[in-house]
This record gives structure tokens, sequence and C-alpha cells, in this order.
């Protein structure tokens, strides 16, 4: 027992140091992504670093104090007996035919990059929270009396839908400081109920053409030939009822919406940023990239922010006639702004609670033009002049508000896009703007929203991934001691992802931090049993190289076949009870489901290809590479 712990003691603790080091780049993510998996990290690592600890302390302890009378041969286990007779003949096949099977290895390999090109990318999977962010956009100047009854319509046709709990919309600024929401941007938070109660839709079974009812009947609990409908179908049958002349649809959730905002300013999924010093130049900008983005393929609605589309009132004082009447500029600017605008003249108290009292013009009083005019200022003998007499009243637009940023004045174009992903989204979108906007000179755009964070974490991952990967080789070479086998491990993680692309591709998923994370995390499982397989097959080899029994190719097949089929075993029972755990996440629904399949898809499909890798493709290599050595050694034999 000592001497079998002995045996496996150091590569199984090299193994889970090497899984706690292919989380490093989890460790460096930041901002939400991080706070989001860092836990997950933390949570792996720990695991993982006491788990490599106690294989080389506590366990061997315990396996000769609690493994006790007649220990039973592995080939006289059923279930081993099963799997030796269905995978010996496969190794010794795959070791005969060594350079067509790493052939195979290496096409199958090159015919996986085209698919692993042509996943979409995006920053995170869709986050299901359960409700819907309607976030309209009306140009600037619109009055509250017709934003309140263009909310109260949106609220009364989204109620209509049978899918929807609740429906509560705001419009204007709430009090706090936090919210700085004009007029023209509504926010209607929509409660949904739950999915199984949503309306059906009919779907087409293979069997749905030909089979007759009786049959059907059997096969509908298992193939439904109906389905729920998707968040994405709902959103687009409200997006096509909620169309009103000049307001621009915003399709998000509540908590992304808030996120994505307070981050970066945007409140869709992709915006762009335009800085210049000409207000109205980067309002023109905008609108033509609001046209030129119309068409582009995913594209459900696109806004610029109209800068320069506010309405004012300007009071143009005429001092001279002030004078007349002995008023002063600010004597007149005092009535306009206590009698228009209002002032706080006291303040009531209702027990803890303190409320202020405005003073202002009845509204009827000036709601119009022609009434401000008859606004009277008081003059210091007493009379009572209309304001008319004292300042010219005129209608102007200017900007509805001013955004500073990076030191540059700058307005937002806000895109709204569905049914691809982001990132391919973003580089068609690129092209199109390029060909169709003219920048002037001193003004630029930047893509931004979730596009941002792609971004940063694609840069990020550019730099750690590589310095993990010397980290985990560093590893590797301390436990065998060997360039050679460390390259064997560390080139056979390409072989094990094949299978994570391949179901990420049929499952439609796009590269996201979630998967990434899957990623991360298979890469070291593959690279663990790819140095226990290693280690069986060196310990096969060196005891008949020990017994002078190394002196033919068939001696070799012979050592790799001991060695690999030792394996099967184990590699099963990792790999099945890996898949058992994890193949219920792929049907896992609610919130953060979307999240936890895009863990487990990656996985699942690379615990698939790790297993034909280290049970087929690395016996075949390590054939290939003694056989080299083999035959160098039978050579300098016959020559001596």
């Amino acid at each position: 027992m000592i001497d079998a712990s002995k045996e496996v003691g150091k590569p199984i603790f090299f193994a889970l140091l090497v899984i706690t080091a292919s989380f490093i780049p989890v460790f460096t993510l930041e901002a939400q992504e991080g706070r989001l998996f860092k836990p997950l990290a933390y949570t792996k690592t720990f695991g993982m670093f006491f788990a490599a600890l106690l294989s080389i302390t506590l366990t061997p302890a315990l396996i000769t104090v609690l493994i006790r009378g007649k220990i039973v041969s592995e080939k006289k286990n059923p279930i081993s007996r099963f799997l030796i007779l269905v995978y010996e003949p496969l190794v010794r096949l795959v070791v005969r035919l060594r350079n067509i099977t790493v052939a195979v290895a290496i096409l199958i390999l090159l015919v996986t990059i085209p698919i692993f090109f042509k996943l979409g990318s995006e920053f995170m999977p869709p986050l299901n929270e359960g409700s819907i962010m309607y976030m309209p956009i009306t140009p600037p100047g619109i009055s509250i009396t017709e934003a309140g009854r263009i909310l109260q319509i949106q609220d009364k046709i989204i109620r209509w839908f049978p899918e929807v709990e609740t429906v509560f919309g705001k419009v204007g600024r709430a009090e706090t400081s936090t919210d700085p929401a004009p007029l023209s941007m509504v926010e209607n938070t929509i409660t949904l109920k739950p999915e199984d109660v949503w309306r059906k839709i009919p779907q087409k079974r293979w069997y749905s053409s030909w089979a007759p009812e009786f049959l059907k009947k059997l096969l509908r609990p298992i193939w439904p030939e109906e389905r729920t409908m998707s968040w994405d179908e709902l959103t687009a049958e409200m997006n096509s009822v909620l169309k009103f002349p000049g307001v621009t649809n915003i399709w998000t959730m509540p908590i992304r919406n808030r996120t994505d905002m307070l981050t970066t300013g945007i409140r869709t999924p992709v915006g762009i940023k335009i800085f210049g010093k000409d207000l109205s130049v980067i309002e023109e900008i905008g609108k033509q990239i609001e046209a030129a983005l119309r068409d582009v393929p995913g594209t459900i609605s696109v806004y610029a922010e109209r800068v320069t589309g506010g309405y004012y009132l300007d009071f143009n004082i005429r001092r001279k006639e002030a004078a007349r009447y002995g008023l002063t500029v600010g004597d007149v600017e005092d009535i306009i702004e206590a009698a228009i605008g209002g002032n706080n003249v006291t303040q009531t108290v209702e027990g803890p609670e303190r409320y202020s009292v405005n003073v202002r013009y009845a509204r009827e009083l000036r709601d119009d033009v022609e009434k401000l005019k008859r606004v009277l200022v008081p003059t210091p003998v007493g009379a009572q002049v209309p304001l008319e007499q004292l300042a010219d009243i005129q209608a102007r637009t200017g900007p509805s508000e001013i955004r500073n940023e990076d030191g540059s004045k700058a307005a937002y174009v806000f895109i709204d896009m569905g049914g691809r992903d982001i990132g391919g989204y973003v580089d068609e979108a690129k092209k199109v703007v390029s060909e169709k906007v003219n920048l002037p000179p001193g003004y630029y755009i930047s893509w931004s929203g979730q596009y941002e964070f792609l971004l940063r974490v694609r840069e990020r991952l550019k730099l750690v991934i590589p310095i993990t990967l010397l980290i985990i080789f560093v590893l590797l070479y301390l436990n065998f001691s060997s360039v050679t086998e460390t390259l064997i491990v560390i080139l056979s993680v390409p072989f094990a992802l094949v299978g994570s692309i391949w179901l990420m591709y049929l499952l439609g998923y796009n590269m996201s931090i979630a998967v990434w994370v899957g990623i991360i995390a298979v890469a070291g499982l593959a690279a663990q049993t790819g140095v226990v397989m290693i280690i069986y097959l060196d310990n096969a080899y060196k005891k008949r190289v020990s017994e002078g029994k190394m002196n033919s190719w068939k001696d070799l097949a012979e050592a790799i076949d001991e060695g690999a089929v030792q394996r099967v075993r184990p590699k099963m029972m990792t790999v099945m009870t890996m898949t058992l755990g994890l193949l219920p996440l792929l049907w896992s629904h609610g919130a953060g489901a979307d999240v936890m399949k895009r863990i487990a898809a990656p996985m699942i499909g690379g615990l698939v290809t790790s297993t034909i890798l280290t049970l087929l493709i690395i016996p075949a290599i390590y054939a290939i590479w003694k056989g080299r050595g083999l035959k160098q050694h039978k050579e300098e034999k016959e020559s001596g």
C-alpha cells in the first residue's frame, strides 16, 4: 500500500496543482465579471489546494489504516472486466496504427478550428431575471403631459399580454440625485408570470409528418409537439405592437441595465460614444450613424441623442426699460424666477418629516408665452409693470444636456440588437460606419456598452493565459523531469477542447466569460488525466526495462497495453462522476441558469474528448516517442 501511494502520490499532487494553477486567469478578472466568477475560482482553488495536500499526507495514512483483508484483483471486478474487454482491443489497434491515429487526431483538430471561429462572442450570457425593462426613448422637448399619456398607453398595451404579471412605468426624474433621467426616457419594469403558464408554440418533430395519432400520443411525452414561448419571441412580439411615431424602443433587463448604465453610461447592449468640440457637428455625426446602422442585420433599434434638440424660453431683459422704472436686471430676474420657477418661502414640519413650501403663479397663469408676458413686476414706487414691457421673450433650441467625457464634449448612440452575438455585430457595424460616416478632423468615436467589457477581458486574457501556461509547464516539468512528456500533456489540452467547441456549436452558445471559465476548468482536468495516464505508462515501461524485457516492438506494445489498461476504470469513474454531476445543469432553468449552462457545456463536451484523448491518443503518441528510442537503442546495440 505504501509503495502504491508513493507511486501515485507525486503525480496526483502535481495534477491537482495544475488544476489550481489553471484558474489563475479567473483571479485576474475585474469589475462585474470578477465579482461574479471569483467566488467560484476561490472555492475551486482552495478545494484543489487542500486536496493536493491531503493526497500526500492524510490519504496514505487512511489507506493503511482502513483497507484491511483480502484485496480483490482489478481483473475480478465485473465493471473492470467489461471495460478491459472493450478497451484492450482498442489500445492494441491504436498502438499498431499509431501514426494514423495521431494523423486523424490532428485532422479532427484542424476541422475544429473553423468551427471555433464560427462561434460568436459576447461579454456575458443572457441573465434571465424574471422581468423585462422596457425603455422607450423620445426626442427631447416632449411635454410632461404628452410623456405621461404615452406612458399610460404603453402600460395598458403591455398589461394585455397574458405572460405579464404586473407593469410599472416611470417617466421623468425621481426625487434622487442618482437618477438624472429626462422626460424623454421612459422606464417600464415588466414582471412576468412563471414560464409554465406562458403561451405554447407548435413545434414540428421528426415524427410529426408521418406518425399516426396513436403513435404520436406515445412519442409526445418524450418529444412534445409544442414548446413554451421564448423570452426573445415575447419581446419581439411586444416590440412589434409598441411602435409609436418618434419613439425608439429598447429592451433589456433591470439589473443588467443598471449595471451597464453605471459603468459605461450606455443603457443598451451596444453603444457608440461620439467625441468632439461642436455639439451640432456631434449631433450630425450621430444622425449619420443612426441611418447607417438601421439596415445592419440584428439591429432592433438605433437612436442617436439629439443633443441640440432642447426647447427653451429666453428672457432678454431690456436694461433701459427696466431703468426707466427704477429696476435692475436682478430685480426682473428675481420675479421671473419666483413667479415662473417658484421660490421656497418656508418649511412645514409634519412630525419627523420636513416639507418645503414653494410659491409661484398658478399653472393657468404661466402655461403660455402670452400669459408669461403678463407677469407683473413691482416697481419701487408700487406700480405693477407687465413683463413684456421689460423683456423680450423668445423660443429657442439648444442643448438638452451637455456630456463631458475624457475632456471632450460627447453624445451617445444607443443600439438595441438581438438574434446574433455582440462581437460579430460590432465587427460588421464598424465596417458600415467606416464606409458611410465621415468624421471631420478632431472628431472620433468609440464603441461602448457590453462590447467595451468584452474588449477589456480579451486584452487581459491575452496576457494572462500565456503566463498561466508557462506556470503549468513548469509544474509538469517538475513532475516528469522530461520536456517531451511535459509537451505531450500540454499539447493534449487542445485535443481535449475539441468536444467543448463542438458542443458549444451544436447548442448555439457564444463565447463569453462563463464559457471561458468552463474551458479553463476542463483544460485543467485534461492536463490532470494526461499526467496520470503518462505515469501509468512510464511505470509499466520502466518495469519491463528493469526486467530486461524491453528488446522489441512487441515488448513496448505490451508495456503500453499494461499501463493503459490499468487506467481505464479510474478514468471512466472520473469522467462519469463529473459528467453525471454536470448534466443536470444543461437542463436547468430560471435565474442564473444561462450562466451555469455555459460553464457546464464546455466541461461536458471536453470531458468526452478528453476521455478519448487520454485512453487512445496519448498511448499512440507514447508509442511513437518510445518506439523511436527503442529503434535507436537497437541500432546502437547491433553496431556495438
